[in-house]
Formats: C-alpha cells, sequence, structure tokens
C-alpha cells in the first residue's frame, strides 16, 4: 500500500479536543497519540515548565541546534498546542477549567497525571458539564507515587532479565510500562469519546501504572505461573523462554539474534549451518523430537553448541544472506547509531522531515497505524507556552 501525506487527510479523531494538564512519558504520551490519531491537544503547564521540559537527552549544539532544549520533551509533545499558568492561583486554574468546559461539543475532557487537584476533578467538572471525560493516571494501585522503575522492580522483571545464573537484578532501558500506559489511556479516552457520542455520558477513568503492568503481567502468564505451577519461569539470559531463541556471535565480531518459533524455522536453520545430521543424531541420543517447541527449548544449549560454530566462521554479512534466503527469524544487533547511519529511517514512509525549534530537523515518526494507506504525521512541540495567549 502505498502512503500517502496525511495533511488534507481527516483523521479519526477530528473535532476532538483534548486537555493535558500531565508530565513524564505515559501522559504526555496519551496525548501525542490522540493528536496524531487527529484530536486537539492543549498541554498545560506551570509557569516555567512541569520537572520534565529540560529532561535528558537533550541537544548538544551539534549541527547547530541551541545547547540544553530536551529532545525527549518536544519528542512527547509534537503536534499539541503549549499554554502555561499558575495552576496554584484561581485565575490560572480557572483558564483549565476554561479550556476543559468551554470546548463545544468535541471537548470536555481531561488528561492529567496530576491527581489529587480538586478544582480540576472530575466531581467538580461534572457539576457544570455532565457529560466530561476524565482521565487520571496514578502510579501504584493504591494511589501512591510510583514510577516505571518502580513499578517494575516490585513485578519480577528484572529478576528475569540479564544472564543466566547472574542473581541481582537487571533494569530494563524501555520504560516499558510507562509506554504501554500511555497507550492504555489513549484507548480508554476514544473509549469514552466513542460512549459519550453514543448515549450522552461523560466518563471519569483512573489508570494507576501497577495496574497496568499487573494486567499486561497477568496476560502473558507471568503471574500465571506461580498461581499454578507453584513457581515461576527461571532466567534465560539471551535465550527465549519456551522455544528456540537465542544470540551468536559472528567471525568479524557482530553478533545475531535467531529464532526458530516453528519446525520450518528449525529445519532451515539446521540446513544452513550444515548440522542436519548432527541434530538428529543428538535428538536420538536424547529421545527428543526437535519438531516439538517444548523439546528445542529444553535441549536449546546443546542446539547452540551445534549451530555456534557455523556463525562463528562466517562473517556478518555471510550470516546475514544466508539467513534472510531462509525463513528463520533473524536480526543483527544494532546500535540507535547503526540504525540512523545506515538509512533505515530515511526509507521508511513512517518518518518524514520535522523542523522541530531548539532541536532542528531531523526524521520524525508518524502513528504506526496507516489509515486508508496515510501515516498520520504531526507537527512539532510549540515553545513552552506559546498559545497561552490565544487561549486568555
Amino acid at each position: 500500500m502505498t502512503a500517502h501525506s496525511s495533511h488534507d487527510y481527516r483523521r479519526p479523531l477530528d473535532g476532538v479536543r483534548i486537555v493535558e494538564v500531565s508530565s513524564f512519558v505515559a501522559s504526555p504520551l496519551c496525548g501525542v497519540t490522540l493528536a496524531q490519531l487527529g484530536a486537539e491537544v492543549i498541554r498545560v503547564d506551570p509557569v516555567g515548565g512541569a520537572a520534565d521540559v529540560h529532561r535528558w537527552p537533550r541537544t548538544d549544539g551539534h549541527n547547530a541546534a541551541p545547547v540544553g532544549t530536551s529532545i525527549y520533551w518536544t519528542g512527547l509533545n509534537k503536534g499539541k498546542r503549549s499554554v502555561t499558568a499558575d495552576l496554584r492561583s484561581d485565575a490560572g486554574q480557572e483558564l483549565v477549567r476554561r479550556l476543559i468546559l468551554d470546548s463545544g461539543p468535541g471537548g470536555g475532557i481531561l488528561v492529567t497525571n496530576s491527581g489529587g487537584r480538586q478544582w480540576m476533578s472530575h466531581e467538580r467538572l461534572a457539576a457544570e458539564r455532565a457529560d466530561v471525560i476524565t482521565l487520571e493516571l496514578l502510579g501504584g494501585s493504591d494511589g501512591r507515587p510510583a514510577v516505571d522503575y518502580t513499578v517494575n522492580a516490585g513485578l519480577g522483571f528484572p529478576l528475569l532479565t540479564g544472564p543466566e545464573g547472574h542473581s541481582a537484578p537487571v533494569n530494563h532501558v524501555l520504560p516499558a510500562w510507562d509506554v504501554v500506559c500511555g497507550l492504555y489511556a489513549a484507548l480508554a479516552v476514544t473509549a469514552a469519546v466513542r460512549r459519550r457520542e453514543q448515549t450522552g455520558d461523560g466518563s471519569a477513568i483512573r489508570l494507576p501504572l501497577e495496574d497496568t503492568a499487573l494486567s499486561v503481567a497477568s496476560t502473558l502468564g507471568y503471574l500465571t505461573e506461580p498461581q499454578v505451577n507453584a513457581h515461576s519461569r527461571v532466567s534465560t539470559g539471551n535465550d527465549v523462554y519456551g522455544t528456540y531463541g537465542t544470540d551468536f556471535a559472528t567471525a568479524d565480531g557482530d553478533r545475531v539474534m535467531v529464532v526458530a518459533l516453528t519446525p520450518r524455522h528449525f529445519r532451515d536453520l539446521t540446513e544452513l549451518t550444515g548440522t542436519t545430521a548432527a541434530v538428529a543424531a543428538v535428538g536420538e541420543a536424547l529421545g527428543a523430537d526437535f519438531s516439538q517447541e517444548s523439546d528445542r527449548y529444553l535441549h536449546r544449549q546443546v542446539l547452540s553448541a551445534l549451530f555456534a560454530p557455523w556463525f562463528g566462521t562466517h562473517t556478518t554479512a555471510e550470516v546475514e544472506s544466508a539467513l534472510a534466503a531462509s525463513s528463520v527469524l533473524a536480526q543483527r544487533y544494532r546500535t540507535f547509531d547503526d540504525v540512523v547511519a545506515q538509512g533505515i529511517l530515511a526509507e521508511n514512509p513512517l518518518f518524514a522531515a520535522l523542523d522541530q525549534p531548539g532541536v532542528g530537523n531531523h526524521l520524525a515518526a508518524a502513528s504506526p497505524a496507516r489509515f486508508d494507506g496515510h501515516y498520520l504525521h504531526v507537527g512539532p512541540a510549540e515553545a513552552l507556552g506559546e498559545s497561552t495567549e490565544a487561549f486568555q
């Protein structure tokens, strides 16, 4: 399907206005997702910016960009209007309430992770606009403060991450629960808008970060295993749990991740590594059936020892070429620098040039979901408070 420009395309949430009083990851990600889908999103910050306005990564002066602009903040606020207000003052609070309440049939929607403020509580807003939709993102399930890394620490994933036999926890780099929570929040808002269109009813939505993580961990079975099997899964390092997948070193020092999910994948892997006979002999000796995913997983270390010499005696280019000609799922490990330098962004129409003041011209991603062939790009983030005067 050919990707088309989205500038003149009617987006799914055209006509919807979201007021976002937020900071950090989950709540702003909800807002930028809704903006990509066509909503007018107005981010409200305190005067001078919230705690995330200068968060790393920041520009370092390369390519003539000014030093110190938050790449993080501008990335999460693309396509939004920016308003600042003294949120402790009556005038500032009234401005925010007016943005929420006096915004026509598509408005009356608040997204915030700044809960506990009675002046913008659902009850207070609903007393003036019955169809108001509020979504409050919380930390802990009980409402106590929590962030991605503390939620993850209490859930179990850091003790499954890292090399086999490594007893200390290993934190992830991706703020996965923030990301999932932000996307769940965007889904919840669109569902509430749909219900309001059908019934005229507003919604008071509470979405804790911890509940997001617990829900996903439950759905994927991580929390079910100890309930029904009396123990949870073990750490497997870079090996994929429950199937055959691991990484191999090539002759020139790179590493390649290889996954064989199906019998066909596994047959192709043995053929390209020249180990078909050896694998069959090992299977017979062990009484294993390698057409079964469970047996490939249980005997993964023996199998990897058979495959590793082929990878170690071939260059990365040779390995990539052979794997590309097979059904095996594989990818060479890359750095973020590699991804940019190798032109992967430039070749993908998901990305388009964005001239972000304070950051410079760069390739920025649209929403990954294409609607009728259209990638839904948005414009740059406004400067902090740029639209304040327009809404006063």
